[in-house]
């Protein structure tokens, strides 16, 4: 079998539409995977404190926030992989478009809020997530508006189904990243507390960058989001690791000693 041949039935059990021909693809297009990799040991140094240390459910949602963050990447690679095929773009939708930061925000609200508050909050999520996904699930796609190496939500023919994320992310935006900004203000003033500091700024930096990604692709610009995914996801470990290993005293904030 010549290499066109094998390529060409590459793309037909990726389940690629029929006459397309796989892209130059660049580099940036393979950046999902090193991502995943690293969502994959970073939720498992989150899993190991959690077992070592058993306090609150924080950090088992941010554990499993970074898990759905990794399955989200694992469907962007295997798409950069094989080709776009129909079961991994409603999966990329829905692990990573639509639930994106909302479980890591949902941990950042076990640490900062009471714990009746937060699990209003977290009944609220769940339930909204497991509404958009039924429709993400039922929703049919045109084909017509498939790039066969590549994943955006416009392929949706009911484009309302999108509008569902939107929310969801707002509700992550605010909790992940303002709790780590609010947390960087109350860290500032002393320094023994300074590790904190930069490891909540870091932190509310590495949250937001997805966001701009996901933005990007909205309007069909899906290798933004590639490059905001991998920085994000670095960024957040290299803040986590500045909190757990400063000094200073406990505050109620995403520095705290609990983290």
């Amino acid at each position: 079998m010549s290499a066109a041949a094998f390529a060409g039935a590459c793309v037909v059990l990726a389940g690629v539409p029929a006459g397309a021909a796989r892209p130059d693809l660049s580099l940036v297009d393979y950046l999902p995977i090193a991502t995943t990799l690293i969502a994959a040991a970073f939720a498992t140094v989150l899993w190991s404190r959690w077992r070592e240390r058993r306090t609150g459910p924080h950090l088992l949602w941010w554990a499993f926030g970074v898990l759905v963050y990794g399955a989200g990447t694992v469907t962007e690679a295997s798409t950069t992989l094989f080709g776009w095929h129909e079961g991994l773009f409603r999966a990329w939708y829905i692990t990573g478009a639509l639930m994106g930061g909302a479980p890591l925000a949902q941990g950042t609200a076990y640490l900062l809020l009471q714990r009746r508050t937060a699990n209003r909050l977290a009944a609220a999520l769940l339930l909204t997530i497991a509404t958009a996904s039924v429709f993400a699930l039922l929703a049919p796609v045109d084909y017509a508006l498939v790039t066969p190496y590549h994943l955006t939500g416009r392929v949706f023919a009911w484009p309302w189904v999108r509008a569902f994320s939107p929310f969801i992310n707002t509700y992550a935006l605010v909790l992940l990243v303002g709790g780590a900004a609010l947390s960087a203000w109350r860290f500032r003033r002393k320094t023994a507390t300074r590790d904190r500091m930069v490891g909540n700024v870091l932190i509310a930096i590495g949250a937001l960058l997805p966001g701009i990604g996901g933005t990007a692709t909205r309007f069909g610009h899906t290798e933004v989001l590639y490059v905001t995914e991998l920085i994000g996801l670095i960024l957040i470990y290299v803040g986590y690791r500045y909190n757990i290993s400063g000094k200073g005293p406990v505050a109620a904030s995403g520095g705290s000693s609990k983290a």
